[in-house]
């Protein structure tokens, strides 16, 4: 193991292993929902070959279910898990069952974002007929806030950041009658719904195998947004579990780096956050039940600016991908991991890269280096 400015590598990650158990009713859960369908998986052909590697693909979620994120599908199967648990239903339950079900008792959702997931949870309430209250940092941007408040929810703004907004809404739900505390971040003594929003990613992962099967590739690399880790967590335990494995590099912003830290130091690591265009990617403290699978199994850890995130948006737009700071931050940790020597393994002429962009476009400032 080690590390060089903005890059960690873990060489022992090659040779871990992991299991993860059936997950086709997450799928058929989303197939059921209204408007699902595959997201794109978008060739770079000039990409891969400025870089020396066969072919990048890029996983575009900037329009999942009409939302420009892939929270929803963790957001949403979260939801149905922890309403079906709470009133005692079966999973194989439909959802128009359980939304009559969840408004005869009375529930709500309540949740923390720095967006997307609270969006997400936002949709998920106003297609089961139930209130949502989503806690947000103060330093949100107002038109992410009203974008929530458009899903039918009621912003709650917070006096601090991102973790204490988590606070004050665990604080709330166990306050208010019927509330029911969706969030994508573990922590001690509240594991269940961050477990089954990790599960709710794996759906994003099977399009791409299947994609790339269609294509007559396989994935040798994954590279993946982070924040508190639960998207990461979903698909080491995917890349992982593989008759093939497929290495995993994770991408934080540099004002950010929760689990670029906590790898160096081989423990959680609580850090103090700063302003970045990665809104989504904004996050002290890395989830606790994803920790240890992302210690054991994540290949190397990049952390990049603003400046590189917003670069990156730029490509991709040029390339007719309209993602956002968080989509493009894979690009930039591609382009940072191209260049380091202790990466140098996994690039070769033959070398199948995918990155995940996991928002669509949307306003944000300028880093002050490019204005």
């Amino acid at each position: 193991m080690g590390s060089t400015e903005g890059l960690y590598a873990n060489v022992q990650a090659a040779s871990e292993r992991c299991d993860i158990g059936e997950t086709s009713a997450v799928t058929e859960f989303h197939q059921a929902l209204p408007q699902y369908a595959p997201t794109p998986l978008v060739p770079l052909p000039e990409l891969a070959k400025e870089i020396g590697i066969r072919a990048v693909y890029v996983k575009d979620e900037s329009n999942r279910f009409g939302l420009p994120s892939f929270k929803v599908l963790g957001a949403s199967w979260g939801c149905f898990r922890a309403i079906v648990h709470h009133l005692g239903l079966s999973l194989a339950s439909s959802l128009p069952k359980v939304s009559a079900e969840a408004v005869t008792g009375g529930l709500s959702l309540v949740a923390a974002t720095e967006g997307n997931h609270g969006r997400a949870v936002a949709f998920m309430a106003r297609l089961l007929k139930i209130p949502a209250r989503v806690h947000v940092p103060c330093s949100m941007d107002v038109s992410t806030r009203n974008l929530i408040a458009g899903e039918g929810a009621c912003v709650v703004i917070s006096q601090g950041d991102y973790d204490q907004a988590v606070h004050e809404a665990f604080r709330q739900a166990k306050e208010l009658p019927g509330a029911l505390f969706i969030q994508d971040t573990a922590f001690e003594g509240y594991t269940d719904v961050p477990a089954w929003i990790v599960q709710g990613y794996s759906t994003m992962l099977k399009e791409i195998e299947e994609q790339l099967s269609l294509l007559g590739e396989k994935a040798d690399l994954m590279i993946t947004p982070v924040g508190v880790g639960s998207l990461a967590h979903a698909v080491v335990q995917h890349c992982k579990s593989r008759e093939k494995p497929v290495s995993v590099a994770t991408v934080e912003p540099d004002s950010a780096p929760c689990l670029f830290m906590s790898l160096q130091a081989g423990k959680p690591v609580n850090v103090k956050t700063s302003s970045t265009i990665m809104d989504g990617m904004n996050c002290g403290t890395v989830s606790t039940t994803a920790w240890p699978d992302l210690h054991r199994l994540v290949d190397f850890s990049i952390t990049v600016s603003s400046h590189e995130s917003h670069e990156a948006v730029e490509f991709l737009s040029q390339n007719q991908i309209f993602a956002g700071p968080c989509g493009g931050a894979s690009l930039a940790a591609l382009r940072r991991l191209s260049t380091h020597v202790a990466a140098s393994s996994s690039l070769s002429k033959n070398s199948v890269f995918v990155l995940l962009s996991t928002e669509g476009s949307r306003k944000y400032s300028l880093p002050y280096d490019v204005r």
